[in-house]
């Protein structure tokens, strides 16, 4: 019967094996240890093996002991149990024959009880999906009172606990990243602040590391699932991990994924989302145009041109949302400004910029005519509101220096407060409109207008 490979290197270790124990002078069989080392990246058996023989003969050949210490330890952080059991065991080996290497095996053994541990922790924070309806009870308390312990005495601690760092950053962020199944928004929010504090996440961390925080944001906020409208956890959830990945995305991670799915699932559902979500969602959009890569802002630009459309109506209205027509504007700008041509066939703007998407042979004046009206309408609804807020102003001012208690006051203050919200709003909406009058307009883009957020708790 043929030996198949794991046969072999056994038979290879104990053959080395063998000839070190009786060898008299065993540092002339150095080649023999140098295949003990070797083989402890084999199979399992072989590494068990290998286990045994690394202490064992470690003080004969000191010139190896560097080569040899390294990948015992690496046995000692195997995958399999029994290999890692067996290289622990070794252990005292290396301190009894040689003690100068004490100080490396005792970090050794700290990291592994630490990783250890954490791993045990985390497993208390899991999936429910495999435990009875009777134990869940139980579950949930443990793991309210786990989560608070790794909040409060584990993070504040990271200096202190993960060492060697980098291992130890990586060991602990893929332990978050197996346990976020069913994890609230809270505490979704504090892993995620957790991690942006590690160094293998920090403002020098190389754009890959930061899109893999966005690609867990990006789990979380459930990309791949079909959007239902009436599902308000899902939204608030997308809206959620939006506004999370935004500091990402000025660290250079791309949102593709994100505005991808905000255009096929969300945006042509927008009627039908709730009233406060809206404003929210358009926000969050505002923002994240600014950090829009060029092919991503001509596949959304068209249904960004289609919601501006219904808010810049053609006929002077009472009621109009100055706060949506706001973000819609900054988003359009920001978008148009990386793929400008792309608002010839939308807008019947004439930009030239030498490309067959120019498409300035085709006769667009009617969206031109529509857009620019619908510009001046809502251009005049803003002027309008503009003098109605000056002189609420003025009424705010006179009521404040007659109001005779706090709460009159605290009342009048906040009216004030939103009257200059409301100015803001409108003189951001002038300044945008203005250039899109022109037949080739200069798009706002790397000079950012006076556009401060305000969220909605």
């Amino acid at each position: 019967m043929a030996m198949t490979d794991d046969s072999r290197d056994i038979e290879k270790l104990y053959e080395y094996g063998e000839r070190l124990n009786e060898a008299k002078d065993k540092s002339q069989n150095k080649g023999d240890y140098e295949g003990i080392i070797a083989a402890a990246n084999g199979s399992v058996k072989a590494k068990q093996l290998a286990a045994q023989l690394i202490p064992r003969f470690f003080k004969y050949f000191p010139e190896l002991s560097e080569q040899a210490l390294d990948q015992h330890l690496y046995l000692c952080e195997d995958e399999e149990l029994g290999v890692r059991v067996q290289a622990i065991r070794g252990l005292p080996l290396f301190c009894k024959d040689t003690p100068e290497h004490l100080a490396k095996i005792v970090d050794i053994l700290g990291q592994l009880l630490v990783a250890a541990s954490l791993t045990a922790l985390f497993k208390h924070i899991g999936s429910t999906d495999d435990r009875s309806a009777d134990d869940i009870s139980s579950w949930e308390t443990i793991r309210e009172k786990v989560l608070c312990f790794i909040r409060d005495k584990v993070f504040p601690l990271k200096g202190e606990l993960l060492k060697p760092q980098d291992e130890m950053e990586r060991h602990l962020t893929n332990l978050i990243k197996q346990n976020l199944q069913d994890v609230t928004a809270v505490e979704f929010k504090m892993f995620i602040d957790f991690l942006k504090s590690l160094s293998l996440f920090g403002q020098k961390a190389p754009v890959e590391r930061v899109e893999e925080l966005v690609e867990i944001i990006e789990g979380q906020a459930d990309l791949d699932a079909q959007f239902d409208v009436t599902d308000g956890d899902h939204i608030n959830r997308f809206i959620s991990c939006l506004c999370m990945a935004l500091p990402f995305f000025m660290r250079g991670a791309s949102s593709s994924k994100f505005l991808n799915y905000l255009n096929k699932q969300i945006l042509p559902v927008f009627d039908k989302l709730p009233e406060e979500r809206k404003l929210d969602l358009l926000k969050n959009l505002a923002e994240c145009s600014f950090y829009a890569r060029s092919q991503d802002a001509r596949q959304i630009l068209l249904s960004i041109v289609q919601l501006l459309k219904k808010y810049m109506v053609r006929r002077k209205i009472e009621e109009i949302n100055f706060t949506c027509v706001e973000c819609l504007l900054y988003t359009f700008h920001h978008l148009a400004h990386k793929t400008p041509n792309a608002t010839n066939s939308l807008c019947g703007y004439k930009i030239v910029t030498g490309q067959p998407s120019d498409r300035l042979g085709e006769d667009f004046s009617d969206l031109y005519k529509d857009f620019t009206e619908r510009l001046s309408t809502i251009e005049d609804l803003a002027k309008a509101m503009n003098k109605k807020l000056t002189q609420g102003m003025a009424e705010h001012n006179k009521a404040m220096a007659a109001a005779k208690t706090e709460e009159e006051k605290d009342v009048i203050k906040k009216q004030k407060q939103n009257a200059t919200t409301g100015l803001r709003t409108c003189n951001n909406i002038l300044a945008m409109a203005q250039p899109l009058h022109a037949k080739a307009p200069s798009f706002i883009g790397d000079q950012k207008i006076s556009f401060v957020m305000e969220r909605s708790n």
